[in-house]
């Protein structure tokens, strides 16, 4: 598999707007990635920023599970083969959401880009899409990344990685 982004490449600290900040997600956002989380399964598995195959999150994640999975992202991140960002509110007291880059599982694409927003701040989906599109486009290596569910329907990306 090649590789994401160059090995020389600064990966973007920040993304700063008027209402959140985009940051690495580390263990230490586990409390507020949680209950961000478990206060949204409906909102989120309705929405499938994962795709209408992923049933994620569900009533019986529990705290040591996503605290797992955030290590996990942690990990990938420092060794540079996919980023997730937690989405905080500027005051850092409200996890938001998340943004993952991810290697794309298509060659028609050079990178995957998901992301989700928390039931009650809905509304931020449009402005925190439009940011991060900016954002990557500004800062980013990719040439053509993909936002499936966004720009192209999960059935599309599907048949582009059979």
């Amino acid at each position: 598999m090649s590789e994401l982004v160059p090995k020389d490449f600064q990966i973007p600290e920040t993304l700063e707007a008027d209402k959140f900040r985009l940051r690495m997600l580390t263990i230490r956002d586990i409390d507020l990635d949680y209950e961000a989380v478990m206060s949204s399964i409906i909102h989120l598995q309705e929405t499938q920023p994962f795709g209408p195959d992923h049933k994620w999150p569900t009533k019986k994640l529990t705290h040591e599970q996503d605290l797992i999975d955030l290590g996990w992202h942690q990990k990938e991140f420092q060794n540079k083969t996919s980023f997730a960002y937690t989405v905080m509110s500027l005051d850092e007291s409200i996890c938001l959401g998340c943004l993952y880059i991810y290697p794309p599982p298509n060659s028609e694409y050079d990178a995957m880009i998901m992301m989700w927003v928390r039931e009650s701040d809905k509304s931020l989906d449009e402005k925190l899409f439009n940011a991060v599109k900016q954002w990557v486009s500004d800062e980013w290596p990719f040439k053509n990344p993909g936002y499936p569910g966004r720009e192209i329907n999960w059935e599309e990306w599907k048949s582009l990685s059979e």
